[in-house]
């Protein structure tokens, strides 16, 4: 039988793309508030203006964003702990094997019956780690694009109202708060719309969550 360090590495990257799923966004940068010349505001977030809101910001404080993640991450840990329940029985069953192997305990045929058996299991192993992989992955992707398609649907009917001719998303390039930020790097402050974006998000998500469910009687 090969090297246990193939057990090893695949709990290892079963663990690393859990770890991947808390890392949909990192904090925000944000942006201050600054006083605007009497009527630039005014003017300028009028009717066809192009404004932008922090979408680092929006994530890390959409409640719906939150939840999402905590869900998931519920479900990934669940994940993992399973993979490393398994990955670590099949370990002790290698090395007990190996023990007796190497004190003459087992007989060649017994030997050789007991090794096949645990290729097998490796193999089995093997491709069940790498399924619990991509389940974790889908789960990332679902609740990415949940949450951003929330976002989009809301800035739509956000702007329906507004009528800005462009509304614009921006994000930190290395995501390190306070790094520069793209497509934006710098922008009258009256023209950010973050705080307005995520306050009607997350009122909108209490009022969904509040809202009576369907009935499901036939």
């Amino acid at each position: 039988m090969k090297n246990t360090s193939l057990i090893l590495s695949i709990i290892a990257l079963v663990a690393v793309a859990a770890l991947g799923i808390i890392n949909l966004t990192d904090k925000g940068t944000g942006s201050k508030k600054a006083a605007a010349v009497d009527g630039q505001e005014e003017s300028a977030l009028a009717p066809g203006a192009i404004v932008f809101f922090n979408m680092d910001k929006v994530l890390e404080n959409y409640d719906m964003a939150n939840d999402l993640r905590s869900v998931v991450q519920t479900k990934v840990q669940g994940i993992t702990d399973e993979v490393n329940r398994r990955g670590n029985k099949l370990q002790a069953d290698y090395n007990a094997f190996q023990d007796k192997l190497n004190k003459g305990l087992l007989t060649s045929s017994t030997a050789q019956v007991q090794s096949q058996d645990l290729q097998s299991r490796q193999e089995k192993f093997s491709n069940y780690a790498a399924q619990k992989q991509r389940e974790i992955e889908e789960e990332q992707t679902v609740m990415q694009n949940q949450i951003l398609e929330a976002i989009r649907a809301y800035v739509e009917k956000y702007n329906a109202d507004k009528k800005y001719s462009m509304v614009i998303a921006t994000q930190s390039v290395n995501g390190t708060p306070g790094s520069l930020t793209a497509p934006v790097v710098e922008a009258e402050s009256f023209l950010d719309i973050t705080d307005e974006i995520l306050a009607g998000l997350n009122d909108e998500y209490i009022k969904s969550k509040s809202a009576p469910k369907p009935s499901t009687a036939e």
